[in-house]
């Protein structure tokens, strides 16, 4: 029957051959393997990613040695710095170094006349006075993030150069959060290799006329309703200086004793890093100690200009209006040089 024959089937063929077992520890060492190759391939993506990303970590640093110049002594190769600003590329200046510097001074010490005398260095920034500003010198984690942006080139102000800048740094006065902060600030200079340059004036009496008469001008505004710390005409200066201060003979002494004490503290502090002491008078008098100053930040000499116009340049007797009670009170004590030996400036 066809039944039958479709039924029909060779008794071998009902023969079912069981599957083929492993030994557990087969198993075990293919799925070890398996695991062993998927670390590996994943250790090679990683290598990779790594690789990518030295060769321009190596370029960085290999831009730097072939910047720097054999013939530098090593003991200057820490106040030689080649910033890499975040907000443009140096490009062909890169290999220029950047001396870091920054000038502390007393408001009314001559500090803004001789910023501008630097600034007209063609390699010159100097930014002004940045920590004039409470919110930037509220504690010291905010004074040295200033401090990094200025000294990487990434702080634009109008003594910002298109020439290659060789040094760059900023006025800082010392009740601008200077003192109160200095152990940590000297620290940060000496970390990043600045050089300190310190400006205070001999003649404090003439000082404290100029603080006097600028205070006053701040209410007055008699520059047609605005003040103005610096000048830069003849006719204005006339008109600030027909302004003459009367003194508190009182408080005359301890003033004077006072910022004396603040200019020594701040030398002390400061003596212990790269530094170069300047005088007001010597700059007026000498004009080689601006040459000297060039020096000091290893800067080409060239001829350096200012726009301001001196206010006060007549005697201390036609700029104080107690003037005889002023020296009455100075007569016979160490300050006394100031109305005795007037400089003049």
């Amino acid at each position: 029957m066809v039944v039958d024959d479709c039924c029909f089937l060779h008794k071998d063929s009902l023969v079912i051959k069981p599957q083929k077992k492993y030994p557990l520890g087969l198993w075990m060492a293919v799925l070890g393997l398996i695991m062993i190759s998927g670390i590996y391939i994943c250790s090679l993506c990683l290598k990779q990613r790594v690789l990518l990303v030295t060769p321009n970590q190596m370029k960085v640093k290999s831009t730097r040695q072939t910047c720097r110049d054999p013939s530098i002594p090593k003991s200057e190769l820490r106040y030689m710095h080649y910033p890499e600003p975040i907000s443009y590329s140096r490009e062909e200046c890169a290999c220029t170094p950047v001396r870091f510097f920054a000038i502390l001074s007393m408001q009314r010490s001559g500090s803004g006349w001789f910023e501008t005398l630097l600034n007209s260095h063609v390699n010159v920034s100097s930014n002004g006075e940045i920590f004039s500003v409470k919110e930037r010198r509220s504690n010291i984690s905010t004074i040295t993030k200033t401090l990094d942006k200025i000294y990487n080139l990434d702080w634009y102000s109008s003594a910002s150069k298109n020439e290659c800048t060789a040094a760059v740094g900023l006025k800082w006065m010392l009740n601008q959060g200077l003192m109160q902060h200095h152990e940590e600030i000297i620290e940060y200079f000496k970390k990043r290799g600045v050089s300190v340059i310190l400006l205070f004036r001999r003649n404090l009496l003439r000082r404290l006329v100029s603080v006097l008469a600028n205070t006053h001008d701040r209410d007055a505004k008699q520059l047609n309703g605005t003040h103005k710390a610096h000048v830069h005409s003849k006719d204005e200066a006339d008109v600030l200086a027909q302004y003459k201060p009367t003194i508190n003979t009182t408080l005359l002494i301890p003033e004077l004793k006072h910022t004396d004490k603040w200019a020594s503290e701040a030398l002390g502090y400061f003596k212990s890093s790269c530094h170069i002491l300047l005088y007001y008078e010597d700059l007026v008098n000498n004009t080689t100690k601006l040459m000297d100053v060039l020096e000091f930040l290893k800067l080409p000499r060239q001829k350096l200009f200012s726009r301001h116009v001196k206010i006060h340049n007549k005697p201390l007797s036609d700029q104080i209006e107690n003037w005889d009670a002023v020296h009455a009170a100075l007569k016979g004590t160490e300050y006394e040089s100031f109305v005795n030996t007037d400089y003049g400036v």
